[in-house]
């Protein structure tokens, strides 16, 4: 009964660290296109020059 609750458990820990994966790999997607729209969209100064879109 033990060998088996291990092998349950891993296999519940398994799926978790599986699905949480996959899910920080569209986040990282997601994020990639907005930085990457940033600089396509970014404005200009009154010089004409692009600024960064962001603030740091």
């Amino acid at each position: 009964m033990g060998p088996l609750l291990v092998v349950l458990l891993l296999a519940l820990l398994l799926f978790g660290a599986g699905f949480a994966l996959h899910l920080l790999w569209w986040i990282a997607v997601i994020v990639l296109v907005v930085w990457l729209l940033g600089f396509v969209v970014r404005g200009t100064h009154s010089s004409g020059s692009r600024g960064r879109w962001y603030r740091w």
